[in-house]
């Protein structure tokens, strides 16, 4: 399946797949319209236990991991060192730290939300608009993660493709359908339009137990193969345990596919590089791999993503 997918069959997707004017010509939220009230509702029912679990990787600033492209920085403005034995009135007056963090969240390590003004597609951005709306100045004019302000609620789907197949997915092993549906059918879950999906492929738990570097070692992800089935399914939101895309690239020519047909063609946001070990766990413990989950992006205006730290709660 993987290889009969061409470079023409991918740029078709663009279009066969579009969401472009789907939500009227002005529609920058893309595939969030498909979260609605009713939704929101039906997701808050999911909650019995009242136990949250979190599905983001933790910042590290104090050491470079092998998947690291810019280290995030953190040095303290005010710290509490000396001010125990200090004899000065004015030191000791003087209570608190506070800290600087400065990071690239775009990339393969932290846990982020990606807009859909991340990605162009010959010069365009989701619905049509020009890519010339994002500039170095200014920032995302159009589709900056401030449209999500108000946060994102709605029912969790978790597919455990790695336990459905008893492994971790391998380096360039793309998710496919067929791998979709049987983890569906072996959970007892289906998912349904409005849905955030989130698929583990355990990359996670094997880069905890080992250093590895998508750009050098490759890395698992849901196949671009996959695409039509997310879009027949209408999910609002797709999160994996990996950025996205599979590495090495399954369509070198063309670059991060996913995230092309993803968030230029469907206006589909993305949750890269989750942490979905802890949230696999809860799941099997309860036999139940639906959940109410929330994602709260950093209120940032002009800005094509935020880190995040979603919650899923049971």
């Amino acid at each position: 399946m993987a290889t009969s997918v061409t470079e023409s069959d991918v740029i078709k997707m663009i279009s066969s797949l579009s969401n472009w004017g789907r939500w009227g010509a002005d529609d920058q939220l893309g595939t969030m319209n498909l979260i609605t009230p009713a939704k929101r509702k039906r997701a808050a029912a999911l909650v019995q236990d009242g136990v949250p679990v979190s599905c983001a990787r933790p910042i590290v600033t104090n050491e470079i991991s092998a998947d690291t492209t810019i280290q995030p920085v953190r040095f303290m403005v005010d710290s509490g060192e000396g001010r125990d034995h200090d004899s000065s009135e004015r030191i000791l007056q003087r209570r608190g730290a506070a800290e600087f963090i400065g990071m690239v969240f775009h990339g393969y390590s932290i846990t982020h939300v990606d807009t859909p003004a991340h990605y162009f597609w010959q010069g365009k951005m989701y619905n049509g608009r020009s890519a010339n709306l994002i500039t170095s100045r200014e920032g995302a004019q159009v589709e900056s993660v401030d449209l999500l302000r108000d946060g994102v609620v709605s029912r969790g789907v978790l597919l455990d493709v790695a336990a459905v197949k008893g492994r971790w997915l391998a380096a360039g092993e793309g998710v496919m359908p067929e791998d979709l549906e049987a983890a569906e059918q072996a959970q007892g879950v289906h998912v349904e339009a409005g849905d955030i999906l989130l698929i583990r492929t355990g990359y996670y738990a094997r880069r905890l137990r080992e250093p590895r570097n998508p750009g050098k070692d490759g890395s698992p992800a849901a196949h671009v193969a996959s695409m039509p089935w997310f879009r027949a399914r209408d999910i609002a939101m797709l999160g994996t345990d990996t950025h996205n895309d599979v590495s090495p690239l399954s369509h070198p020519g063309l670059g991060n596919v996913v995230h092309i047909v993803g968030l230029v063609g469907m206006g589909l946001w993305l949750i890269d590089n989750g942490n979905l070990e802890e949230l696999a766990q809860a799941c099997a413990a309860r036999r139940r791999w639906e959940f109410l989950l929330t994602v709260a992006p950093l209120r940032l205006q002009h800005t094509t993503g935020s880190p995040v730290n979603p919650i899923a709660l049971f």
